[in-house]
């Protein structure tokens, strides 16, 4: 939409799976993948082979395809019984295909579940990769960079590595530059995250992180060289799902030989490295293990008092769902 792209090539990640009882399984996103997948018993498998069928010809505009069903009115729990799938099944659909973060989602009208699987199994066919995910070479640190080339092309200018940025505000409360040092750009509207106001945001969380260096893929992934696993809270016996994400020389971020690998949660206790365990055993031997745990911020300021327009910080999901979901309200709410 941006044209963006011009400026960074993005590469299929190879590999999307989903840890359910004990294991690390592929998650099948099609009627096809279904019926090969160990996920689940022969009946189930046909089950749900007719649930992702329900979905794929599902089309608002289209009654026939709605088998007397109103998704903005039917929970995704009432929709997921009428095909008879089993506790497990829904876990994954849920956490894995749906990308839902939690279980609310079964308690809400179907449709946004629905659309969410739609637009999984469609960026499966697009990419043709073994997975709906896309990454781009040389690692995420490509995205500002292609847009700062964007906007130099519109006129925009960078000032990279400033210290101690301070928002100036008008009598009225309204934004009216930032200051470093003793140099001020005026502005009429500001973008930011949480740390630049910290009297604008308030925390609603933490995010506990591991990054590890090894020297092999994530065991029973295929050999993926690059490779999403995501932990369903429900078979952790945690409140919030858990997310591995691998990449390597493969993508450019690493030396040949090399794998990344990140787990994250949202932290419950004060002990981040035993909250993570679970997913860091799925990585096998490990070169170097690194911990983090940040706290996490939304704001509660009214932009259209302000002109301060800031973003929620990052949360523990390893797909960007939730950071594009932010980025395009953001984007609403500035234009």
């Amino acid at each position: 939409h941006t044209d963006v792209t011009k400026y960074l090539s993005f590469k299929a990640v190879d590999g999307s799976y989903v840890f359910v009882q004990g294991k690390v399984q592929k998650v099948p996103a099609t009627p096809m993948e279904a019926l090969k997948s160990p996920l689940m018993g022969i009946f189930e498998k046909r089950r749900a082979g007719k649930f992702f069928s329900y979905v794929q010809e599902y089309d608002e505009k289209d009654p026939k395809t709605h088998d007397g069903m109103d998704l903005r009115r039917v929970t995704t729990k009432d929709l997921i019984a009428k095909f008879g799938l089993k506790e497990d099944t829904i876990d994954f659909i849920g956490h894995a295909v749906a990308l839902h973060c939690n279980d609310n989602h079964l308690h809400q009208p179907a449709y946004d579940t629905v659309m969410r699987m739609k637009l999984y199994a469609e960026s499966l066919a697009r990419f043709q990769g073994g997975s709906p995910y896309i990454y781009p070479l040389y690692g995420l640190g490509e995205l500002p960079q292609a847009f700062a080339r964007l906007s130099a092309v519109y006129g925009g200018t960078y000032m990279l590595n400033k210290p101690e940025c301070k928002v100036e505000f008008d009598e009225e409360g309204k934004v009216s530059g930032v200051t470093s040092e003793g140099e001020t750009a005026k502005c009429k509207k500001v973008v930011c995250d949480p740390s630049y106001l910290t009297n604008k945001v308030r925390k609603i969380g933490r995010v506990a992180r591991a990054i590890a260096i090894m020297s092999h893929p994530i065991p029973n992934t295929n050999d993926s060289q690059s490779v999403q696993v995501i932990l369903p809270q429900k078979q952790l016996g945690r409140k919030s799902d858990m997310y591995v994400f691998c990449c390597s020389y493969s993508h450019n971020v690493a030396p040949k030989g090399k794998f990344i690998a990140f787990v994250s949660t949202d932290a419950e206790t004060d002990n981040p490295q035993t909250e993570l365990q679970p997913g860091i055993d799925l990585l096998g031997p490990v070169d170097e293990l690194f911990f983090d745990i940040y706290d996490r911020y939304e704001p509660v300021n009214e932009p259209t008092l302000d002109n301060c327009f800031i973003s929620t910080s990052y949360d523990a999901t390893t797909h960007f769902d939730t950071t594009v979901v932010d980025v395009l309200n953001m984007y609403k709410l500035i234009t």
